[in-house]
């Protein structure tokens, strides 16, 4: 009889036991899947939504008043209601606003379109609402890009890498029932993103975007501030508060021959001119938290003094070399760069501006994520990416200009030739195995007869179609630069292609404005461009800006 009783006490105290871990494990379920590895969560909307064999078809409904105050405010980002309906199924009190930057600038600066970029966030209004399991949706509108297809094609190789990176998949776009164009749907990088890739939404995100002059942080003038100069951007600061800036912020920076307060780079010595202040370019910067304001402005999840501290602390180690594992997902850090490497985007750390990149902080250890590549391969109309034989042989071992963060990985034997072996199979696995050619047909299938009947489309079916073809054969010769830089029968550096370039492969046949440029030509070729003819603008780490390379003067 006593020994029932104990069996039932023991049989009592298990079962408490039991109820009181599973209570624990739902309430602190991130942390313990972060503690048992971070495995990621299988969400429904990934082949939903995300299953590239059929686009998704989208129709918005909201009052057409209330969408024509949206795009005649486009600017403020605001949001407005409306229900969306997404193959069929219909969510209601959906949050939508245009999104952008550049892009979103010069659009409403544009009398000719409204095509904006547009952001869906199911859990705006409705606490927990998704679009099976999607919290929130990107439609990017295609800015500058001709082909309709560089981003995709970017996202499909961080997909095959199995890099964290966004899923993608081609929208056609209806609102109230009325076709208004194909648009790229991407995953946004938020808690549903972190869910599927790391198992917990208890990191933290960040998404720089540094525009900055001078040493103190100051912002960098609004696109409306800025007028074309005839050799650069003309930089009015005539709306800025003057006891903000510094006489050291303008140093290397000489007055238009129209005077008053506008500016442009002095490159005649070798001037640097970065938009990376504020932390941006993630280079160790001592441990003050204001030195890395553009960082803790850009926190997408909420994050408190503690969090910044870790991040810091991660940057200082990355930038020492120590224990560089514990303070950085490397493998995945170098699957990013070596398709970013490959796509030439110099709208970006590779380029004169630290931005377009998310930063996921867990435990401290720092991860990036890639973000924006409509601009790839010579779509920033800007140095080496708008001269087609550079942007196609662009060094592989010197990729990034903005910043240091990178040469840690750079400089370590065993990294690089990891770095490198990613890029190998960029090049045999992706392109010349055939799946680049299975993936272009498959978008080419899809989008062809959409971007024909696109009522809003930023370029014509012909541009459209001369622009997929160049886009086709750019990877190809990409590909065969990036193998020659490999095996060592082409450069691999900035410095080593500056000495000799006679290995370049020929990319006589590519025209690089034809796939579309921020700056250049087409409907959407950002011909509106608030920063006017940036071809000033060139990658050159080691020695400042590099006149003599860039294509578009000095």
């Amino acid at each position: 009889m006593l020994g029932g009783k104990h069996t039932t006490g023991i049989i009592i105290a298990i079962t408490s036991i039991a109820v009181l871990i599973c209570l624990l494990a739902v309430a602190f379920s991130d942390k313990i899947t972060g503690l048992l590895g971070g495995n990621g969560v299988t969400h429904a909307y990934e082949s939903k939504l995300f299953d590239t064999d059929e686009i998704i078809t989208i129709d918005i409904q909201m009052d057409e008043e209330d969408w024509e105050t949206m795009l005649q405010n486009a600017m403020s980002e605001e949001y407005y209601t409306c229900d969306v309906v997404i193959n069929g199924e219909t969510i209601k009190n959906v949050a939508i606003r245009p999104k952008g930057n550049t892009s979103l600038s010069s659009i409403a600066s544009n009398p000719d379109t409204d095509r904006y970029s547009l952001k869906l966030e199911f859990d705006h209004y409705v606490k927990g609402q998704t679009c099976f399991g999607l919290d929130k949706l990107i439609l990017n509108n295609n800015y500058a890009d001709a082909t309709n297809m560089k981003e995709a094609i970017v996202y499909d190789m961080f997909e095959f890498l199995d890099a964290d990176a966004s899923l993608y998949n081609y929208a056609s776009v209806s609102v109230n029932g009325e076709y208004i164009g194909v648009y790229l749907a991407l995953e946004a990088v938020e808690q549903s993103f972190m869910l599927r890739n790391y198992g917990t939404q208890d990191g933290e995100l960040y998404k720089p975007d540094s525009m900055e002059i001078g040493g103190d942080n100051n912002s960098f003038p609004s696109p409306s501030s800025l007028s074309p100069g005839p050799s650069g951007p003309d930089m009015d600061f005539s709306d800025f508060d003057s006891s903000k800036f510094a006489p050291s912020d303008f140093e290397g920076m000489t007055p238009l021959s129209g005077g008053g307060n506008s500016f442009k780079p002095d490159m005649s010595e070798g001037g640097d001119f970065s938009f990376g202040g504020g932390g941006a370019d993630l280079n160790y910067n001592g441990d003050d938290l204001d030195n890395y304001s553009t960082i803790w402005d850009g926190a997408i999840t909420n994050t408190t003094e503690k969090d910044h501290k870790r991040v810091v602390t991660a940057l200082k180690n990355i930038s020492e070399g120590t224990d560089i594992e514990e303070y950085l997902d490397v493998d995945n850090v170098l699957k990013y760069m070596a398709v970013h490497t490959f796509a030439v985007n110099m709208d970006s750390l590779s380029g004169t501006m630290a931005h377009n990149y998310y930063i996921y902080e867990y435990d401290g250890q720092l991860n990036i994520i890639p973000w924006d590549y409509n601009l790839s391969w010579g779509g920033m109309g800007m140095g080496n990416s708008s001269n087609a034989e550079e942007m196609i042989n662009d060094a592989i071992d010197t990729p990034f200009s903005s910043t240091d963060f990178f040469d840690v990985l750079l400089e370590n034997e065993e990294y690089l030739a990891k770095y490198h072996e990613y890029l190998n199979m960029l090049v045999e696995e992706y392109v010349e195995s055939g799946r680049f050619e299975a993936v272009y047909n498959r978008i080419r299938s899809q989008i062809d007869s959409l971007v024909e009947t696109d009522p809003t489309a930023f370029y014509n079916y012909d541009e459209y179609e001369a622009a997929a073809e160049m886009l086709y054969k750019t990877i190809l010769l990409r590909a065969e630069s990036i193998k020659g830089q490999l095996d060592g029968t082409i450069p691999s550096t900035d410095e080593e292609q500056k000495a000799d370039s006679s290995a370049f492969v020929d990319a006589s046949e590519i025209d690089v404005t034809a796939m579309g440029q921020m700056n250049g030509g087409g409907a959407g070729g950002g011909g509106d461009s608030p920063f006017g003819d940036m071809s000033f603008f060139k990658r050159d780490k080691k020695g400042g800006q590099s006149p003599d390379k860039a294509t578009g003067g000095d």
